[in-house]
């Protein structure tokens, strides 16, 4: 009999695979062998679904800043739909969507659940009044889509309840 263990590694690994293979770039043509009517195309922007008792149940995420030229890291709770200034810096962060289990099927990502099996938050990220970066953090995964800033890096460490 297969353990229960066993049967969640296997369904990480499957969702590691198939949420990778989603989120790869076709690999870009060299440049002598685009045409102008064809060299752009149009982006379809996944539908994020948040469902009614989600955002009943979820008011904030626990974001994790680390100071990389510091040393330090500091915990703070962002709510979600409303603009956050990190103390002492030009960041300003905006939780747009929170999922405690990410779910993608099609053009269309959700949550399979309202318990906190695959917890995702999709953020806005503004130095300065320039967007450093807009996408998702994955708790499980947070090396997945990782923010690349010079002096800080963001990890979503967990969710606040209502």
């Amino acid at each position: 009999m297969i353990s229960a263990k066993i049967v969640h590694l296997i369904a990480i690994i499957f969702f590691s695979v198939f949420f990778l293979a989603a989120c790869q770039e076709h690999a870009e043509k060299p440049h002598d062998n685009l045409k102008p009517s064809t060299s752009h195309r149009a982006v379809h922007e996944k539908t994020v679904v948040v469902p009614p008792e989600v955002s009943r149940r979820w008011k904030a995420i626990k974001l994790a800043v680390i100071d990389k030229t510091r040393g330090t890291e500091n915990i703070y709770v962002v709510p979600v739909g409303s603009p956050f200034t990190i103390p002492s810096t030009a960041l300003t962060i905006t939780v747009e969507a929170f999922l405690p289990s990410f779910s993608m099927a099609g053009a269309t990502i959700t949550t399979s659940s309202s318990e906190l099996q695959n917890p995702a938050a999709k953020v806005r990220i503004i130095e300065n009044g320039t967007m450093v970066f807009q996408g998702w953090l994955f708790s499980k995964f947070p090396n997945t889509h990782a923010v690349t800033h010079p002096k800080f890096g963001f990890s979503l460490i967990g969710a606040v309840p209502r």
